[in-house]
């Protein structure tokens, strides 16, 4: 059984067929699919899911605090089930793959106190940005393969 299955179970989430598949789809690392990339994948395993289920299961991932939203550069948000584990994002600005990146070290400590202006940080979010492989040498891919899908 998937992390994010456990955790929802663990919770008392009402598991219907519908919000597994959804829970399925988001199964995995480097996992940041768009709500309609997550249609599109639970259409696949169960063909009668329907739009309105996708986004109300994705919104109450959220808001339970078991997936997060991931926005970047004005693209459609992506859904990320790795919201227990502390990471940042590596995002390419060419095809706009995304993939989690595990940093040491405190991010915090590049803040220094006088530029904090008297806020107690509570979170950090880094995201670094630059070419993948395949898009620095040219050969760009739509969205719309496998290696866009699995952003």
């Amino acid at each position: 059984m998937s992390d994010l299955l456990q955790r929802l179970r663990g919770r008392g989430w009402r598991m219907t067929s519908q919000r597994r598949v959804v829970a399925e789809v988001l199964d995995g690392d480097h996992v940041h699919l768009t709500a309609d990339e997550v249609l599109a994948r639970a259409a696949e395993r169960l063909p009668e899911i329907s739009r309105a289920t996708v986004y109300n299961a994705l919104g109450e991932l959220v808001a339970l605090g078991e997936v997060m939203e991931v926005t970047t550069d004005g693209r459609a948000k992506r859904y990320d089930p790795n919201a227990h584990h502390p990471h940042q994002h590596l995002v390419c600005s060419g095809c706009g793959l995304i993939r989690d990146v595990h940093p040491t070290g405190n991010p915090l400590t590049g803040l220094p106190a006088e530029e904090r202006f008297g806020f107690t940080v509570s979170a950090v979010e880094v995201t670094y940005r630059g070419l993948c492989p395949a898009c620095a040498q040219g050969v760009r891919e739509g969205p719309g393969n496998e290696r866009g899908r699995r952003g």
